[in-house]
C-alpha cells in the first residue's frame, strides 16, 4: 500500500514538471501576436511624417494671380420730383452707390448735367437745372469729394429723354418726370505724359 502512495506521488510530480516545461517553451520572451503589433505600429510612425508633408497643390505650381478689374467710365442719371431742386432719398441712394465704384475711387473727373422739363420759360428752366446740378455738387463736397473734380453744366429744357406733351397737346406727366434729372458721368483720371528728354545741343 505504501508503494502505491509513492508511485502516485511520483506521478503527479511529473505531470506538473511537464506542464510547467510546455508553458515556458510556449513563451520564450514575447507572444507573437505582440511582434505583429509592434511591427504594425513601427510602420504607421514611418509612413506618417510622408502623409503630413504631402499637400493638395504643389510646391512647384503657383496659385494663379487674381486678375485686376479694367475700369470703365460710370454715368447714372439721377431724377428729380416736381418743382424739386434736392435729391430724393432713392436719388441719394444711387449717388451713394456710384462712389462706392472702382471708377470714382480712381479719382478722375466728374461732370454733372442739369436738365429740366419744358413747364416755364427757357431762363426758369435752366435756373432749375442748374440748381439741381448744383445740390448734387454740393452733395458730394460733403461726401469729401475734391470740388475740383467736378464740372457742373447746366441744360435747362433743351436735352429731354422723353416728350413733355402728348400729341393732343395736354402735359406728357410721365415723360416731364423723366426730363426732370442730373445725369453725372465719371470719367478715368488722365494718365501722366512721360517728360521727354530735352534734345542735346550740337556742340
Amino acid at each position: 500500500m505504501r508503494g502505491f502512495k509513492l508511485q502516485k506521488g511520483a506521478a503527479h510530480w511529473l505531470s506538473a514538471a511537464a506542464i510547467g516545461l510546455a508553458v515556458s517553451a510556449c513563451q520564450p520572451g514575447k507572444a507573437p501576436q505582440d511582434d505583429q503589433s509592434e511591427a504594425a505600429a513601427d510602420a504607421s510612425e514611418a509612413i506618417e511624417p510622408e502623409l503630413v508633408k504631402k499637400s493638395i497643390i504643389r510646391a512647384e505650381i503657383d496659385p494663379a494671380p487674381s486678375e485686376t478689374p479694367v475700369l470703365q467710365p460710370e454715368t447714372i442719371v439721377v431724377p428729380f420730383p416736381a418743382k424739386g431742386s434736392e435729391p430724393d432719398a432713392a436719388g441719394l441712394a444711387m449717388i451713394d452707390d456710384l462712389m462706392t465704384h472702382p471708377s470714382f475711387r480712381a479719382g478722375g473727373p466728374i461732370t454733372i448735367w442739369g436738365h429740366s422739363d419744358s413747364k416755364g420759360s427757357d431762363e426758369q428752366n435752366l435756373a432749375a437745372s442748374r440748381r439741381r446740378a448744383e445740390a448734387v455738387r454740393g452733395y458730394l463736397v460733403k461726401k469729401d469729394v475734391p470740388r475740383d473734380r467736378i464740372t457742373v453744366i447746366a441744360l435747362g429744357e433743351a436735352r429731354p429723354i422723353a416728350p413733355n406733351r402728348n400729341l393732343d397737346g395736354t402735359d406728357d406727366m410721365e415723360g416731364r418726370a423723366k426730363n426732370r434729372r442730373v445725369e453725372i458721368k465719371v470719367d478715368l483720371p488722365t494718365p501722366p505724359q512721360a517728360e521727354e528728354t530735352p534734345a542735346a545741343k550740337p556742340e
